[in-house]
């Protein structure tokens, strides 16, 4: 089966393409919020807005007018223009909010490419710049059809490639299973297992408060002091203490998820899971900094483009099925629960549940009667 897989290596590029990336990172922004602004003023003038291919009439004069744009790669350009029309298309979807204009403070600056490229060795071959050094921690397989090139906050340069390749699914199990996702355990499944949930934030918070605290005093010392941040030795080099911080937390979170996910997917062939709107319960103060640490939605997603690579079947549940009111031996519905009510005695059946293996049993079992 051939199926999209994305491989992401950090690179080590010397300084003259270090100079060029941060200049491809500046055009694409600055083609982006150039297009933005456009299309705002056409909208405003006309109530109608640009498309992808009128925008892309326009970048030939554009490259005329500011010459320099000439000298990064066109097709990185390119796709700064097709990030904003995906981004207006998620938005009249109602998948997105409206396009904000890009900023070079963010943390972590990017652009993509889909020019020629190539493997050799532990070298990457990259438009413009030529061969890059990689840390080859794998082997990338099948056609090379994209690469993005990130820039972190501690100017550490990763790069994500796309590749069309053959994947040979995983042997069928004929399981199937279902998920109650919780911040207690991370996961419950239908089988009785309770998956931790690390809390990585939590362990590292009091850590990144401290440091947190330390970048706040070196910002107002240096607005006391009338020096630019970006000339405020101290402010920087705290700064990226605390970028640091920030990616090791997002880095033991993405391998957590990455393989809990690839071993659900190995061992079942239907996965039920619960569709939750993690977005509307973020709205809740209490629980929205748990919630965040969790990861929900990223976990979800791997589940989604694992099973299509395995030709497993992903069932989502809809948020209000009652999961946790029905009782998974007979159906009786027994009603809304308080949360701190951890398990319960049916009084149809004399079932004593668990109350999250409950619902997660639920959760497979409406799952079936969906696919049925």
């Amino acid at each position: 089966m051939t199926n999209h897989k994305a491989y992401r290596f950090r690179i080590y590029p010397n300084r003259e393409q270090e100079i060029l990336i941060a200049k491809t990172i500046g055009s694409t922004r600055f083609v982006y919020n150039h297009f933005l602004a456009k299309w705002n003023d056409r909208y405003k003038e006309t109530g109608k807005g640009m498309s992808y291919n009128a925008c892309s009439a326009e970048l030939p004069q554009l490259k005329r007018d500011y010459e320099w744009l000439k000298e990064v790669d066109s097709t990185a350009l390119q796709q700064g223009l097709k990030h904003l029309a995906d981004g207006f298309n998620r938005f009249f979807k109602k998948q997105n909010k409206y396009p904000r204009f890009k900023s070079k403070k963010n943390d972590v600056q990017s652009f993509k490419t889909v020019g020629k490229m190539r493997i050799e060795g532990n070298r990457l071959f990259l438009p413009k710049l030529g061969y890059v050094k990689f840390a080859k921690s794998r082997h990338v397989e099948g056609r090379i059809l994209s690469a993005t090139i990130r820039r972190t906050p501690m100017g550490k340069h990763f790069i994500s490639v796309l590749a069309e390749t053959e994947i040979k699914p995983f042997d069928a199990t004929g399981s199937a299973v279902g998920i109650d996702l919780g911040i207690d355990h991370f996961a419950i499944l239908s089988d009785g297992q309770k998956i931790d949930n690390e809390r990585f934030t939590r362990k590292m918070e009091q850590k990144l408060k401290r440091e947190q605290r330390k970048l706040s005093r070196r910002y107002e010392q240096a607005k006391k002091d009338g020096k630019p941040l970006r000339e405020a030795k101290n402010y920087q080099k705290q700064k990226v203490k605390v970028a640091k911080i920030h990616e090791k937390i997002a880095n033991q979170r993405t391998d957590f998820l990455q393989k809990l996910s690839t071993t659900i997917i190995k061992n079942h062939d239907v996965v039920c899971i619960e569709d939750l709107n993690a977005k509307g319960m973020l709205k809740n103060k209490k629980l929205s900094k748990a919630i965040s640490d969790v990861s929900w939605s990223a976990f979800k997603d791997m589940l989604m483009y694992k099973a299509e690579w395995h030709d497993r079947t992903i069932i989502k549940i809809d948020r209000w099925f009652p999961s946790s009111q029905l009782c998974s031996s007979c159906g009786h519905h027994d009603g809304k629960k308080d949360l701190r009510v951890r398990s319960w005695t049916c009084p149809s059946c004399g079932t004593h549940h668990d109350r999250d293996i409950n619902a997660s049993r639920n959760i497979l079992q409406e799952g079936l009667r969906v696919l049925s």
